[in-house]
């Protein structure tokens, strides 16, 4: 794809890029190549950020890091890039039938999605979606705290000024009576300007996990806003919709929500108990350290399936494959399995190490380990709160919701013996519900947190035990 950028006074081509897709895994750093694209047109100059990683035959030939990019005038550049699969949500929903308008925003690490309602009838009259822009500053939660820790202010004002223009646009000049949003501890923090300090070291717990509450005037937004609180450490609001949504904490039955991202959630419980935790999967879900990962998008492989000769891959826009996001990866991984070029432990058995799955996109023994970590974590994780025995197993997110479950148990990411089912974008659904019951949502908000326990896994001894035995490429099943 060939994109011109014609640059005006004070803007910096990176931020440009940025705008049109292109990511910064390292949050910035020009210390993964991440963020490569080739210049067409025009001059960007070479910097010695970019000599560490890019060799001078690639840099003759256009390459550049998007990062530290500069240039004074047009420029057309070449970027291999993708258009994000953003998961909405319009399932019917209870309804309190009152007056006006108002919205709800799921504010993830990846992605915004903003839905206007009315609140009269539940019908959502309108979505805005966007990349988050902080991802400019780093890819996971832990880049952007540590960005935010010497930049403070910075993230927020970024993410109050994207939101508030997606809501604007949604609003044109109607009032909201109350705009709700959600999303995970560290999105909380850096919107409220709240610290992140406590959130950046052992035993990652803040003090300020309730619900904040805006004035229209303070954000500059057409309605009063409020940020629901979250459950402990790093388990969001978004969670908290996503139990709501699901009526796990209105259930007899045990039931279990997992949410699989880079910062990975999990919820176990049902009226009468929860138990909630988190951990640290890594982006690899979402395409990131993985040497030719991608988001979910246009020349994306999100699909593999093995053959006599090798691999049958689908690619997102039926294009050439350029990369593989999530739900390829783990397919890949399951059918390298079948096919025998991988071992239990994660070993590829081929020569080279490297398992070939298109012309330009490949599997190395490094994106294996990075998918046992994350995996390993997501599976240690629900192994520790699996002792309530969850009868269910609902998977919330984009990545949840594409994911082949078939893969996803054979490489031991879900239990074989646990129904699942995808409940797609539950965070926007949850937030959505709350919005449209306000006189009872106070009342279930309290009761949910009161019965709901948050467990911090990194302070258990008996879960580093289960991490290294989950990285296991075999299908488990709770016990």
């Amino acid at each position: 794809m060939r994109l011109e950028l014609q640059l005006q006074p004070g803007e910096h081509l990176a931020d440009l890029l940025f705008s049109a897709g292109v990511e910064f895994p390292c949050g910035g750093e020009s210390n993964c190549g991440g963020c490569r694209v080739r210049v067409i047109e025009g001059d960007v100059p070479p910097t010695d950020q970019m000599r560490q990683v890019i060799s001078e035959e690639d840099l003759a030939a256009g390459w550049r890091l998007a990062c530290t990019a500069e240039s004074s005038g047009p420029v057309t550049v070449e970027i291999e890039q993708w258009t994000a699969r953003i998961l909405t949500d319009d399932q019917s929903v209870a309804l309190e039938p009152r007056n006006g308008f108002g919205a709800v925003v799921d504010l993830g690490t990846t992605t915004l999605v903003v839905q206007l309602v009315d609140l009269a009838t539940g019908e959502v009259l309108g979505v805005e979606t966007a990349l988050n822009p902080q991802a400019r500053y780093g890819a996971d939660v832990m880049s952007r705290i540590q960005y935010d820790l010497q930049h403070p202010g910075v993230l927020t004002a970024l993410i109050r000024r994207e939101l508030g223009a997606m809501i604007w646009r949604l609003a044109q000049y109607d009032a909201l009576e109350e705009i709700l949003l959600v999303g995970n501890t560290a999105m909380h923090h850096l919107f409220c300007g709240l610290s992140v300090e406590p959130l950046a070291s052992v035993p990652f717990e803040s003090p300020t996990l309730g619900a904040v509450s805006f004035n229209p005037v303070e954000l500059e937004w057409p309605g009063p806003a409020v940020f629901l609180p979250n459950l402990g450490g790093f388990v969001g609001s978004d969670l908290l919709a996503g139990i709501v949504a699901t009526g796990l904490d209105e259930s007899s039955r045990v039931t279990a929500l997992f949410d699989i991202g880079t910062n990975g959630e999990i919820v176990v419980g049902s009226h009468r108990k929860i138990v909630c935790a988190s951990t640290a999967a890594g982006p690899a879900f979402e395409g990131g350290r993985i040497s030719n990962g991608m988001r979910a998008g246009t020349g994306a492989i999100d699909s593999v399936h093995p053959t006599d000769n090798g691999f049958e891959c689908r690619v997102i826009g039926g294009t050439q494959a350029r990369g593989i996001c999530g739900s390829g990866l783990v397919d890949a991984v399951a059918a390298s399995r079948q096919l025998g070029y991988v071992q239990p432990n994660g070993r590829v058995t081929l020569q080279g190490k490297v398992v070939q799955l298109a012309v330009e996109v490949t599997l190395t023994q490094g994106d294996l380990r990075e998918l046992q970590l994350a995996k390993g974590a997501m599976a240690a994780g629900l192994k520790m709160l699996s002792a309530l025995k969850p009868e269910k197993l609902y998977l919330a997110g984009a990545f949840g919701n594409y994911i082949r479950q078939a893969s996803a148990t054979a490489i031991g990411l879900l239990p074989e013996n646990c129904p699942v089912e995808p409940v797609g974008n539950s965070a926007l659904r949850g937030a959505r519900l709350l919005l449209l019951s306000p006189s009872a949502r106070q009342q279930r908000l309290n009761r949910l947190l009161e019965r709901t326990t948050h467990v911090e896994l990194a302070a258990d001894p008996a879960f580093q035990d289960l991490f290294a035995e989950s990285m296991i490429l075999e299908p488990y099943s709770l016990v």
